[in-house]
C-alpha cells in the first residue's frame, strides 16, 4: 500500500495518512485483524516525521477503526470496516452537497446536474 503523502494537499500529513486508511479499511483492502506498519515504518513511508504518523494513528484509534496492541502493533478492529465506511460515506456525501450547493449558485441548471450524476451511475452499472 502506497503511504506516501502528498506536501502540496490541502490536508495535514496526519489527515492524509487517516484518509487513506479509511479508505483502505472501507473498500477492504485492509480488514479485521490486519496490521497497520509500525508507527516507525509508517512515518519512513509516508515521509512524515514520527510524531506526524503517531498523530494519524491516535485519530484512528480514537474513531474506532484500529487498535494497538503493545509489543505487537497496530490492529484493524472488527468493527473497523463498518465505522471506516460510515464515517467516508458522511464525509463524500458532505463534499457532494457542497458540490452542487457551488453548482446551483453558479448557474447550473438542476437538470445539468442531474444528468451528470445519470452518466456516473451508468458508469457503475
Amino acid at each position: 500500500m502506497d503511504w506516501k503523502t502528498d506536501p502540496n494537499l490541502e490536508a495535514s500529513p496526519s489527515r492524509q495518512i487517516v484518509e487513506r486508511a479509511l479508505d483502505a479499511i472501507a473498500c477492504g483492502d485492509l480488514v479485521s485483524g490486519d496490521s497497520l506498519p509500525s508507527v516507525r515504518k509508517m512515518a519512513s513511508e509516508a515521509l512524515v516525521n514520527h510524531n506526524t504518523a503517531a498523530r494519524a494513528y491516535r485519530e484512528l484509534e480514537g474513531l474506532g477503526v484500529v487498535r494497538p496492541e503493545n509489543g505487537k502493533g497496530v490492529f484493524v478492529t472488527r468493527s473497523g470496516k463498518k465505522i471506516a465506511r460510515k464515517r467516508r460515506q458522511d464525509e463524500t456525501l458532505l463534499v457532494l452537497q457542497r458540490a452542487i450547493d457551488g453548482a446551483l449558485r453558479a448557474g447550473h441548471a438542476p437538470e445539468s446536474i442531474q444528468a451528470l450524476f445519470n452518466k456516473g451511475k451508468r458508469r457503475d452499472a
